[in-house]
């Protein structure tokens, strides 16, 4: 593994801890100004903030994610990591499951490894 690959396993942990722990200051810090998500469940997408809001006020709550595969591809200044996770929590204190795809999109700002962009897809069947 590359330095730069474990430079971005290390945020991608720190991402995943931070969701687990509700951690708001860690995403704060991790995730790029104008970070977007597409979430797993609807195909919503939301911001920074809303994720960041979601999580602080409980809306969003993990009680579990389970990376069970990841890999990453290094462009310069950008890093893309694709894996697969298991996860469950509540949203809105309704439980949800969810096996999915995913993909990270990491970007290299002020010498820090930023998250920019994440995507997650169900995976059929499961």
């Amino acid at each position: 593994m590359t330095q730069v690959e474990a430079e971005v396993m290390s945020a991608e942990r720190v991402f995943f801890d931070a969701l687990l722990g509700a951690r708001v200051g860690q995403l704060e810090e991790l995730l790029a100004g104008d970070f977007q998500i597409i979430d797993v469940l609807s195909g919503a997408e939301a911001d920074r903030a809303a994720l960041i809001g979601a999580i602080g006020a409980g809306q969003l709550r993990f009680t579990a994610i389970d990376v069970i595969e990841s890999k990453t591809r290094g462009y310069g200044d950008t890093v893309i990591v694709t894996g697969r996770t298991r996860m469950r929590g509540s949203y809105q204190g309704q439980p949800f499951g969810a096996h999915s795809r995913y993909t990270h999109v990491y970007v290299r700002q002020e010498g820090r490894w930023r998250l920019a962009a994440a995507q997650g897809t169900p995976i059929a069947g499961d």
